[in-house]
């Protein structure tokens, strides 16, 4: 087998990345079967729209294992990072500490989708009988080109349960998070999930939804080629709104939207809201094969509770209307719970080259996985269900 490093997704066949990304994923029991986030399309427009480079900390250096053939066995999605930034496995203070004991943080390896906390494979193996052989040198792969690359670390973020088998017994560090998922039980409506709900919950979300379709307000919801080029204008624009607000800019071009509007729209939901003749806020949606994935959001306008059902409210209808399992609505917010999404573990893995800061970050882990399991398992009898209700 040969183990080598693309510096761009261009240098790798779209059918091939495909493949693996799809074989992997048939292994991940539980996770999306098609998650849009590694397809190629995605990734290529990314790189080519120019939000992911190396000038902003982002340097694409994917792991490839090819057969005697040249043919593609197994890849990671893997990025040299300058900074931590746009990761959203936050180790911040990891890189304080290390660098004020004299170590060099940076740079690291992120095997991850840049700027996407959605759990999916990492290890990206094609099935067939040296699937295993491909996984083990795609691990040693990620470790030569860490040590090359003089890196102080790899790190594999928002891993499933059969990645994390296998880094774990690689004796890579596991880490664990939460997120807010909400699960499809088989509702026709979105009032059978409201039937779910004590009383006072239930009414509160009928009277959030009303209110944020007051002032004049419309919701349209669209995908494939109903999305045009002012629509992503539109939407950019609340992009930029939010990313200036939040992070003092973004990463995402417009040229990236322009890419995944011309091959990935039939996976897009762009929820728009409409008040007086112009769009003024919008929330975008990645459909996968079960999972309805929301993103971002941005707004020209306030209005109370918009938010809440442009991204919340409006994915749940989606998703009830077409059989999907799951909405993931992207990382942090507890303010989700009240609105039906539930606490879910998200997991994360790291290999620490030096010996003393690895066991320090070990001992840290060792007490930060119980205390997040603990605040999951209080925030279950904070649900708004009525067959939790005490």
């Amino acid at each position: 087998m040969k183990v080598a490093v693309a510096g761009a997704i261009a240098d790798i066949a779209a059918d091939e990345w495909d493949t693996c990304a799809r074989d992997a994923a048939a292994r991940s029991a539980g996770e999306d079967p098609d998650n849009p986030f590694l397809r190629h399309a995605f990734l290529l427009a990314l790189e080519e729209s120019g939000s992911v480079r190396a000038d902003t900390g982002w340097q694409p250096v994917h792991v490839t294992v090819r057969d005697e053939s040249g043919a593609l066995l197994a890849v990671a999605p893997c990025y040299l990072k300058g900074h931590s930034r746009g990761e959203y496995v936050f180790d911040h203070a990891w890189a304080d500490a290390f660098e004020r004991a004299g170590g060099r943080y940076y740079p690291k390896l992120l095997v991850a989708v840049p700027f996407t906390p959605a759990t999916g494979p990492r290890l990206l193996v094609r099935a067939g009988p040296r699937a295993e052989e491909a996984a083990t040198a795609l691990i040693g792969g990620l470790r030569k080109l860490r040590d090359a690359a003089h890196a102080s670390s790899i790190h594999v973020n928002f891993t499933t349960h059969h990645d994390a088998s296998r880094l774990e017994a690689e004796d890579f560090l596991p880490r664990v998070d939460c997120q807010y998922h909400w699960s499809n039980e088989g509702f026709a409506v979105f009032d059978d999930f409201l039937g779910t709900l004590a009383s006072r919950k239930r009414k509160a979300i009928k009277r959030e939804r009303r209110d944020a379709l007051g002032n004049g307000i419309s919701v349209e919801l669209l995908t494939g080629a109903a999305i045009t080029p002012s629509h992503w204008d539109a939407f950019y624009g609340f992009y930029q709104d939010t990313a200036a607000r939040k992070w003092g800019g973004g990463y995402l071009t417009r040229a990236f939207y322009d890419a995944i509007g011309r091959t990935l729209s039939n996976r897009i939901l762009l929820v728009m809201a409409r008040r007086g003749g112009r769009y003024i806020a919008g929330a975008i949606n990645f459909i996968g094969g079960d999972t309805l994935f929301g993103r971002h959001w941005g707004a020209v306008e306030e209005h109370p509770f918009l938010h809440f059902e442009l991204c919340y409210y409006q994915a749940i209808d989606f998703a009830i209307a077409h059989g999907l399992k799951r909405v993931e609505a992207g990382a942090q917010g507890e303010h989700k719970l009240a609105r039906g999404y539930r606490p879910v573990l998200t997991r994360s893995h790291h290999d620490i080259v030096n010996p003393d800061f690895r066991r320090a970050v070990a001992a840290y882990l060792a007490q930060e996985r119980p205390a997040v399991e603990r605040e999951v398992a209080s925030m279950q009898d904070e649900t708004p269900f009525r067959h939790e209700q005490a």
